[in-house]
């Protein structure tokens, strides 16, 4: 019997990503085990979300550690102690630094509400909405360190409607990234998505090697 593809999911609101992704694994759609929910916000209904999974959970309260590396640290020796494979993050609204980064270069994933390279960083679907185009979507790409600046593994569109408005977009996109990020995820863990390609083009990027 084959090992479980172990993932770590991070988020830090409402979870449903996570839900989605949990859900995806208990009807066999996705061949992985979560191994942990990391959460900055300990009250946040992410946690219930993952308890009710079974699923083990870290919190953390950034402003309780000397510095981002100091929390980064403590979650990398829980996410190698789980021999977690892929990293997935599902609304997690810290900025990460090299510690993990680096750590899981080309190992970790993260869903974007925008057609990127279009409408990075922040409050996507509002800008999305204030530059006045008429389809936008979701991304799942790989984690670089830059701001969504990471190789796109999958993208999906969605057409913008003239009554639109922050929380009605917000609304519709939601429903694509619950469908999309379990199918990368589940691509990548079958070896459709050779991740391996992109970390080793992205390692030599990194340090300046010709491939």
């Amino acid at each position: 019997m084959s090992k479980p593809f172990r993932i770590a999911v991070f988020a830090s609101g409402g979870g449903s990503n996570f839900q989605a992704i949990a859900d995806a694994v208990k009807a066999g759609r996705l061949d992985a085990r979560i191994e942990l929910l990391v959460c900055d916000r300990p009250q946040a209904l992410v946690v219930e979300r993952a308890k009710q999974a079974d699923v083990p959970v870290h919190t953390f309260r950034p402003k309780e550690y000397p510095s981002r590396e100091a929390y980064e640290l403590e979650i990398l020796e829980l996410l190698r102690a789980k021999q977690v494979a892929l990293v997935v993050l599902a609304g997690y609204m810290r900025i990460l630094t090299p510690v993990l980064v680096e750590a899981y270069w080309g190992r970790m994933i993260n869903v974007h509400p925008s057609l990127l390279p279009s409408f990075p960083g922040l409050h996507a679907v509002r800008q999305a909405l204030e530059h006045g185009v008429k389809v936008t979507g979701i991304t799942v790409h790989l984690v670089d360190g830059g701001l969504d600046t990471g190789p796109i593994l999958a993208q999906r569109a969605l057409e913008i409607r003239p009554d639109d408005t922050e929380a009605s977009l917000s609304e519709r996109i939601h429903p694509l990234e619950h469908e999309l990020l379990p199918q990368v995820i589940q691509q990548i863990a079958t070896g459709h998505i050779p991740i391996e390609n992109y970390r080793l083009t992205t390692l030599k990027a990194k340090d300046g090697i010709e491939s």
